[in-house]
C-alpha cells in the first residue's frame, strides 16, 4: 500500500499540481432525477420547492452502482442539486466553483439563476459565484446536464451507444465524474501554471496565468517563485507582471551544470524526483494569494529510432489502461485506488501506462509523476468525421493538452486512435488534413512532446510510428519486424487489420517504431458469458507461455524501440486484462514481470545490464528466471527455470 500520509494529503487536494489550503469538498450526496423529456427548465424544476425523486452520490456516474442509481438506460437530460453553505466571500475575496468533468453539456445555475455552462465531457471548468453568495443562504446548487447517448459526432471514448455493452465498449458516463468542490481565492491570483524544464539550459520557465477582477492595471505586481528539493533551496526569483495577464518567470538551475547533482535531480521512472515550488503574487506590497506546485526535472525526444529520456535510449513497456472499475465506472471508487493502480503497473514491470479513450484525473497523474510511470496522454475519440465533430475535439483536445502539460509523467501526446473520428482517413484529404492540423495544434500548445497523430495506423505527421498488431502467433509478429526490409514493408505495404500504417510519403526523421498495441490474450469464459479477447486461453500455465512468447517476439526485435501491451485489466465483457475486474492478479505478478522487463535487443544497453545481473547472480549461487524459450517447430513457447 502507498502508506506517505503527506503524499497522500497531497494527492487529496483535486487538482494536486495547483494547492490552496482554502477550499470545500463538495461531492458526497446530491439530489438527482432523468428528465427524458427534456422538460425541466419549462416544468420549474429550478424552483426551490421542487422536488427531485431521487439520491446519487457524487462524482459516480448513474450508471454506476457507486452511485446509489445503477441505472445504464438512455437519459439524454439529468439534474443534480444540492445545498452550498459557505461562509459568505470577504473583502477583496472571490470564491468559484471548480468541476473536475462533467458529461457533456453543463449549465450551472445557483438559486435559479444561471451562473456558469461548459460544452467537454473530458476537460474541468469553473464558475465564480462570489455575488451571489453575497446573498444571505443557505443557496441552491443545481446542475443540468445533456449528454446524449446517441450522439457519435460527441467525443466519448468508448462509451457504448447501444443499450447494452459490447466488443470493446463499456457503460456510458453520463453528468458529473470527476471532482467538484469550492475555493476561496483573492481577486487577484494565480489562475494557472505551466512548467517547462530546459536542462541544456540549466533552467526552469513557470508561465502564469494571473486573474484579476480589478480593473485597475495600473497596479504594480510582482510574482515570486521558490523552487526546492527535499527541503533544500534551487531557485528563488522575483519578477514584476502585469495585472491580470500572462507572466513568464525564468529561473535558473546551476545545478543541473554538475553532473552529479544533475543526476540526484532528474525525475524518471526509476527515480521520480520532484521539485517542490511555492508560488507567491504580490499585488501593490500585498501578499494575495500563495501557492504550492511541483515539477520534474526531465527532458524526452525522439532522435535515430529511439525514444530518449534525458538525454538516453529508453526502451517504453507500456501497458493500456482503460481506467475503468466494476463499481464505479470511469470514476475511481476511492482516491487510494488511484494510487493502488499505479502501484500495480510498476510492480508487474511496466515503466509506463497508454490512458486510452480517456482523459484521467489529475490525481492519477499525481501518483504516475510522484511514484513514476510514464504516460500517454490520449483523447477520447469520436465515431464520425463531420465539421461539428472536428470542432468539438479540436476545443476539447486543446484544453486537454493544456491542463495536463506540467505533468513530468506525461511523455507523448494522442490525440486519435485508430482512425476513430476519421473512418475516410485513407483517402479523404479533409480527414487527413485534420490529423495533421491535431498533431501541428499539439506540437504549438507544447512543443517538448512527442505527437502521434493517429495511433495504431494510417499515421499522417507522427514523431512515432506506432502499430497495433494482434497477431497471436510469435512467428508472425518475428516475420513483420524482424528486419529493415520486413519493417519497411511493413510500414509502407502490408498492415494488419488491412490499412496501411503510413499514408503518403513520409518522411523519416528518425521516429521510433513501436508496437504500441498487441496481445490481448483472453482465458475462455464460462458458458453463456460475453467476452471480448484477441486470442483465447484455456489455463494459467497456457497464459503464461503465450504471454512470454509475444512479449519475446517484441523485445526480440531489433529496431523497435517499445510497446505496449493489451490490457491491464479485465474491463466489462473484454476479459484480456494481466489482472481481473477488482485488480487481483490472474498469474504470479513476479513471473510477470520477469517476462515485461526482459532486456529488448533495440537498448543495446539493456541487454548489457542484463548478462551483468545474471552474472552476478550466479557468482552469488543465487537463481534466476531465464527468458522464455522457443519449443522448436511447435510455435509455442514456456518459461524455463532453473
Amino acid at each position: 500500500m502507498i502508506d506517505n500520509q503527506d503524499h497522500r494529503a497531497e494527492a487529496a487536494y483535486p487538482r494536486p499540481q495547483l494547492r490552496r489550503d482554502d477550499w470545500t469538498d463538495l461531492n458526497g450526496v446530491w439530489d438527482f432525477d432523468v428528465d427524458d423529456a427534456d422538460r425541466g427548465l419549462a416544468d420549474g424544476w429550478l424552483a426551490d420547492d421542487h422536488e427531485f425523486g431521487r439520491r446519487i452520490t457524487v462524482p459516480f456516474p448513474p450508471e454506476s452502482s457507486a452511485s446509489g442509481i445503477s441505472d445504464p438506460g438512455y437519459h439524454p437530460v439529468v439534474w443534480y442539486r444540492r445545498t452550498l453553505d459557505l461562509e459568505p466571500p470577504g473583502e477583496g475575496e472571490l470564491i468559484k466553483l471548480h468541476f473536475g468533468a462533467v458529461d457533456y453539456a453543463a449549465a450551472v445555475y445557483l438559486d435559479g439563476e444561471l451562473v456558469g455552462d461548459h460544452v467537454g465531457g473530458m476537460t474541468p471548468f469553473s464558475v465564480d459565484v462570489t455575488r451571489q453568495l453575497r446573498r444571505p443562504g443557505p443557496h441552491r446548487l443545481t446542475l443540468r446536464v445533456h449528454d446524449d447517448p446517441l450522439d457519435v459526432a460527441q467525443p466519448r471514448g468508448k462509451q457504448d451507444w447501444r443499450t447494452e455493452t459490447h466488443g470493446i465498449f463499456y457503460h456510458r458516463t453520463t453528468g458529473i465524474w470527476q471532482q467538484v468542490w469550492a475555493e476561496r481565492v483573492a481577486v487577484d491570483h494565480v489562475a494557472d501554471v505551466a512548467w517547462t524544464a530546459d536542462l541544456d539550459a540549466e533552467s526552469v520557465t513557470a508561465e502564469l496565468d494571473l486573474a484579476s477582477s480589478d480593473d485597475q492595471r495600473d497596479a504594480a505586481v510582482t510574482v515570486r517563485v521558490r523552487l526546492s528539493y527535499d527541503g533544500e533551496l534551487l531557485a528563488d526569483q522575483t519578477a514584476t507582471a502585469a495585472r491580470g495577464e500572462r507572466s513568464l518567470v525564468r529561473l535558473h538551475l546551476p545545478r543541473l551544470g554538475m553532473p552529479m547533482e544533475r543526476e540526484r535531480l532528474l525525475w524518471s521512472p526509476e527515480r521520480p524526483r520532484l521539485i517542490d515550488a511555492e508560488i507567491t503574487l504580490i499585488v501593490d506590497g500585498v501578499e494575495t494569494d500563495r501557492l504550492s506546485s511541483y515539477l520534474g526535472l526531465r527532458e524526452v525526444a525522439v532522435r535515430d529510432g529511439q525514444f530518449l529520456l534525458n538525454g538516453k535510449p529508453y526502451y517504453s513497456r507500456l501497458v493500456l489502461e482503460q481506467g475503468y472499475w466494476p463499481e464505479s465506472h470511469l470514476t475511481a471508487p476511492n482516491p487510494e485506488e488511484l494510487a493502488e493502480e499505479v502501484r500495480l503497473i510498476k510492480e508487474l514491470g511496466f515503466n509506463g501506462a497508454r490512458i486510452h479513450q480517456k482523459v484521467e484525473d489529475p490525481r492519477f497523474l499525481y501518483w504516475c509523476d510522484r511514484l513514476g510511470l510514464l504516460v500517454w496522454g490520449e483523447m477520447a475519440n469520436a465515431f464520425v468525421y463531420n465539421e461539428k465533430a472536428a470542432t468539438r475535439l479540436t476545443r476539447e483536445w486543446l484544453d486537454v493538452v493544456r491542463r495536463d502539460r506540467s505533468h513530468p509523467s506525461i511523455v507523448c501526446w494522442v490525440p486519435l486512435n485508430e482512425s476513430w473520428g476519421v473512418p475516410g482517413i485513407s483517402d479523404r484529404a479533409d480527414q487527413q488534413h485534420f490529423a495533421t492540423a491535431l498533431y501541428h495544434l499539439t506540437k504549438a500548445l507544447d512543443p517538448t512532446r512527442p505527437v502521434i497523430s493517429n495511433d495504431g495506423w494510417e499515421h499522417t505527421e507522427s514523431d512515432i510510428w506506432s502499430i497495433h498488431d494482434y497477431s497471436p502467433v510469435p512467428e508472425d509478429l518475428t516475420a513483420k519486424y524482424g528486419s529493415p526490409e520486413a519493417l519497411q514493408a511493413s510500414l509502407t505495404e502490408k498492415a494488419p487489420n488491412r490499412r496501411r500504417v503510413l499514408l503518403g510519403e513520409r518522411e523519416y526523421r528518425g521516429q521510433p517504431i513501436m508496437i504500441t498495441e498487441f496481445g490481448g490474450l483472453s482465458y475462455a469464459p464460462s458458458q453463456g458469458e460475453r467476452w471480448f479477447g484477441y486470442a483465447t486461453v484455456t489455463s494459467a500455465d497456457e497464459f503464461l507461455n503465450h504471454f512470454a512468447s509475444l512479449v519475446t517476439a517484441i523485445t526480440d526485435l531489433p529496431d523497435v524501440a517499445g510497446f505496449c501491451y493489451t490490457q491491464l485489466t479485465d474491463t466489462v465483457q473484454e476479459t484480456n486484462g494481466l489482472l481481473a475486474e477488482d485488480r487481483s492478479a490472474k498469474l504470479p505478478i513476479e513471473e510477470l514481470r520477469k517476462i515485461i522487463t526482459r532486456p529488448a535487443r533495440s537498448i543495446p544497453a539493456e541487454v548489457v545490464d542484463g548478462f551483468r545481473r545474471r552474472a552476478a547472480a550466479a557468482s552469488a549461487g543465487g537463481t534466476n528466471g531465464k527468458a522464455p524459450v522457443q519449443e522448436k517447430g511447435t510455435g509455442k513457447s514456456h518459461v524455463a527455470h532453473e
